[in-house]
């Protein structure tokens, strides 16, 4: 778009017909986003970095530039995480793009703080992708690494003050980690999610003692009860850590992505979590394609079976200790039957993916012990019943799991994965296998849409015939348009919803015939 940025009106075409329908998707969303249907072509580097550069300018010629930003944690070519500065660029190729960045400045009389976005190929060579001339959502981790307020000096600027700082006096401290908390659900293709916060629960924020900087920061503008609107971005929060380097960057990010509690939308907390504890990204092996080349299916919280042996043992171990809490809690200690959860010893089996997982908990000085598979976890806890996020030390290692009842079993969050399971006595687990099992219904009739939103298109009628992929129907949330396509091939039945009209998720749009049913990806 050439009315504006932030991931708006942009699509790649790899293909003619991409570029057909490319073009139109991308006018179409920069006429709603900015008023402006016109749209530029440009060229597309493969795997890029996209990195920038942060400068202020004053009214009197002065200018400097603050260091660059990592942004190529990206999905739907908008930024998830952000870091300062980038593990890639050197000293040698900051300084070339810091000059650049301030020649252009320059060149146009800027004044104020504003940014100069590149991408960035393998060989460091950098390419010119367009400026921001405003604050940029990502400016606290370059505030982090720089100690330079960039809000109080923007205002100075424009009070016409000269800048405070020399380029000589910028000197970086440390590493900046900035997760962009989305409303959004990441397991079906990073859509919008909107409706009201019914729990919110920040990580604490957390200043180093000696020297009052920052070390865990969130810039937020909601809490519980707020209404997350489809008419809007669907960034509801900004979670920004800092460390003498960027391995505790990510530790400290980690650590309060692990506490961040939020309920009513989805969110791409855990999302964020699995990206913080992935290898390639722990080594900075970064691009644009990072997400689609590691999360080529999409994102789902790991399997139990997916898990390493201590990873899996750590979540077992904890769910028969809050189930052993819990459950001591309300009985009491009055009951003197023997081994059935209420005594010193208890033996519990926890059941997840139709799994079974046999634990035994006996209680030592203030800790429980959890003996699973021939391993022994010693958890002490720091936890308040019924606080959703569950503090404690397994063997040692401090841990943040966020904790939650579902019906009569638990879900329990931590890195990224995530654990449905219900925690029994031995006999009760014998008794389920006897169970019927509701089967769910059969929902493969109906294009469903994905999200809540707008129906701004649809591209089909009654009786035509669809082909796999074929995009049939547009749907309007948070300033972006969403593409719903066939999965297989198929004959259109009845339609039943009509453009202009409002949607829910999951909400049938299409219904196909029953030779053959049709689903959307």
């Amino acid at each position: 778009a050439s009315a504006g940025g932030g991931g708006k009106g942009m699509r790649i075409a790899h293909n003619k017909n991409e570029v057909q329908s490319g073009f139109a998707r991308a006018a179409s969303e920069a006429a709603a986003s900015f008023g402006d249907d016109r749209i530029l072509l440009e060229k597309f580097i493969a795997q890029p970095r996209h990195i920038e550069i942060q400068i202020i300018a004053d009214k009197h010629g002065n200018a400097v530039f603050l260091g660059e930003r990592e942004c190529s944690i990206q999905r739907r070519h908008q930024k998830v995480i952000e870091e300062a500065p980038s593990p890639f660029i050197d000293a040698t190729t900051r300084a070339a793009m810091g000059a650049q960045a301030l020649a252009l400045g320059k060149a146009v009389g800027y004044d104020s703080a504003g940014t100069v976005e590149m991408v960035v190929d393998d060989a460091r060579n950098f390419y010119f992708l367009e400026m921001n001339t405003r604050l940029q959502v990502e400016h606290p981790v370059t505030e982090m690494i720089t100690g330079v307020d960039l809000v109080e000096m923007m205002l100075r600027v424009a009070a016409g003050e000269k800048l405070s700082i020399a380029q000589a006096d910028v000197r970086l401290d440390g590493w900046a980690m900035e997760t962009r908390v989305y409303a959004e659900n990441p397991r079906q293709n990073f859509v919008p999610s909107s409706g009201r916060l019914t729990d919110y629960l920040p990580p604490p924020e957390e200043n180093d003692a000696n020297t009052g900087k920052n070390l865990t920061r969130v810039d937020a503008g909601v809490d519980a009860g707020a209404e997350i609107s489809r008419f809007y971005d669907p960034m509801i929060a900004k979670l920004v850590t800092w460390g003498e380097n960027r391995a505790t960057a990510i530790a400290r990010m980690r650590t309060a992505l692990n506490q961040y509690h939020i309920r009513g939308v989805d969110t791409n907390l855990s999302f964020a979590a699995s990206v913080m504890a992935h290898h390639r990204f722990q080594s900075g092996d970064l691009n644009t394609d990072f997400i689609s080349d590691e999360y080529p299916d999409g994102f789902s919280a790991a399997r139990a079976s997916e898990l390493a042996a201590e990873q899996l043992g750590a979540m077992v171990a904890v769910l028969a200790c809050v189930h052993h809490r819990l459950h001591r809690r309300l009985h009491g200690r009055a009951s003197q039957l023997p081994d059935d959860g209420r005594g010193r010893e208890a033996h519990w089996v926890a059941i997840i993916d139709d799994e079974s997982h046999a634990v035994t908990v006996r209680e030592r000085e203030g800790a429980l012990l959890a003996q699973y598979a021939g391993a022994e976890y010693c958890v002490v806890e720091k936890w308040q019943p019924p606080r959703p996020v569950f503090q404690c030390s397994v063997n040692g290692v401090t841990m943040h799991m966020q904790f939650e009842r579902c019906g009569y079993g638990y879900k329990l969050t931590h890195d990224g994965v995530c654990i449905e399971a219900v925690v029994l006595t031995p006999r009760a687990a014998e008794l389920r296998e006897m169970m019927p099992v509701k089967t769910p219904p059969d929902l493969s009739r109906f294009l469903l849409s994905p999200m809540p939103g707008l129906l701004a298109a649809l591209h089909i009628e009654a009786g035509a015939r669809v082909k796999a992929g074929q995009e049939l129907a547009i749907i309007e949330a948070m300033k972006m348009e969403n593409s719903v396509c066939a999965e297989r091939d198929g004959v259109v039945e009845k339609v039943l919803a009509r453009p202009g009209t409002t949607v829910a998720a999951e909400q049938p749009i299409l219904e196909f015939a029953a030779a053959t049913a049709n689903q959307t990806e």
